[in-house]
């Protein structure tokens, strides 16, 4: 089973990331500010707009399965660089084959989709549990039945269009309810339905930021893997849009990022006060709770989980490592469907 490994996260503007020795050295106004060795890292994300790296690093990062990400503040992606492509070309011939068979496709996208809107569902339904208050909430309650109606639909679709409409619909009714999830009562953190590109309040913000973060992690798996980001079951294919990665973060949007979202705010460890609003209606994180939240993420990652297919104790972390895999199981047929990731 391949070891959880660390993801550095660079947020310093004008940083400049090269490579000395076996390791990567990060630097800023000419001073040292952290070396670590680059066989202890699984990936390095670069948040900002003048964050730069030497041509030795990427070329070193691309060698050693490290994947460099580059993203704006706000955590949208912009690129990342690779090297010559790795991974089974037997495995990747077959994920194309399937991209590009609706019957497959649907398949696989059908599980990715149930087990979203199933675990969207499992949310509200430990919201109600934990929160004695939320149990006579008519609206937890509706949410939660048009989502169990929203699962059982999905589970019968027979076309990709179809699909598609079904998660839209059930991700309107969960983000509906979405601040019923809060305790923290405050009128600045209200959430009006999802809206991105860009977020219109902090709690968007907040989750547009969880997200970039989990597309990261996706995608830093699926290339260990083998397998090709950018070639999904159900988003299309998009020149620069990692498809794949965005399938596999489906089922775990509930689950770790807004678990995670929800957390920070109900701690009041994010507040109204970290954001900020521009003229023309978006709302973003600033610099400083930029990195609460991302040490907040990691600690999540650290948390242990029994894996619902696999039936063993697992870090959070290695979750999408091993839906990874367990994709490219089904792809090599060795396994009959593939097993989305479930909450129980």
């Amino acid at each position: 089973m391949r070891q959880h490994l660390n993801t550095l996260f660079v947020t310093l503007e004008g940083s400049w990331l090269s490579k000395d020795g076996a390791a990567i050295e990060v630097r800023h106004e000419g001073k040292t500010q952290l070396r670590v060795p680059l066989h202890n890292l699984d990936g390095i994300l670069c948040l900002g707009w003048n964050i730069s790296a030497s041509a030795q690093l990427m070329a070193a990062c691309a060698e050693a399965g490290v994947t460099l990400s580059f993203c704006n503040p706000n955590g949208r992606f912009l690129a990342a660089a690779v090297g010559f492509t790795s991974g089974n070309v037997l495995l990747r011939r077959e994920q194309y084959r399937r991209a590009d068979d609706p019957v497959g496709a649907l398949k696989i996208a059908k599980n990715c989709i149930t087990a979203k809107i199933a675990n969207a569902r499992t949310s509200l339904l430990r919201a109600k549990r934990d929160r004695p208050e939320a149990e006579g909430n008519d609206a937890l309650k509706q949410a939660t039945e048009e989502l169990a109606r929203r699962l059982r639909t999905a589970q019968t679709c027979t076309d990709l269009e179809s699909l598609l409409g079904i998660e839209g619909n059930a991700a309107v009714s969960y983000f509906n309810v979405f601040p019923h999830l809060l305790t923290v009562k405050d009128p600045e953190l209200t959430m009006h339905g999802r809206s991105r590109r860009p977020p219109l309040d902090p709690v968007n913000a907040l989750l547009s930021f969880l997200y970039s973060l989990l597309a990261h992690d996706c995608r830093s798996a699926l290339e260990a893997t083998g397998l090709d980001a950018a070639v999904g079951f159900l988003h299309q294919d998009r020149p620069g849009r990692p498809s794949l990665a965005l399938d596999l973060m489906e089922e775990f949007r509930p689950f770790l990022a807004d678990r995670v979202a929800l957390a920070l705010l109900n701690r009041q460890q994010i507040t109204a006060r970290d954001f900020e609003y521009k003229e023309n209606g978006a709302v973003l994180l600033r610099d400083e709770p930029r990195k609460r939240v991302l040490v907040a993420w990691q600690e999540r990652k650290k948390e242990e989980i029994t894996h619902p297919f696999l039936q063993e104790k697992v870090s959070v972390g290695l979750l999408v490592h091993l839906q990874a895999r367990l994709l490219a199981r089904h792809l090599r047929s060795d396994l009959d469907a593939y097993p989305a990731f479930v909450w129980r």
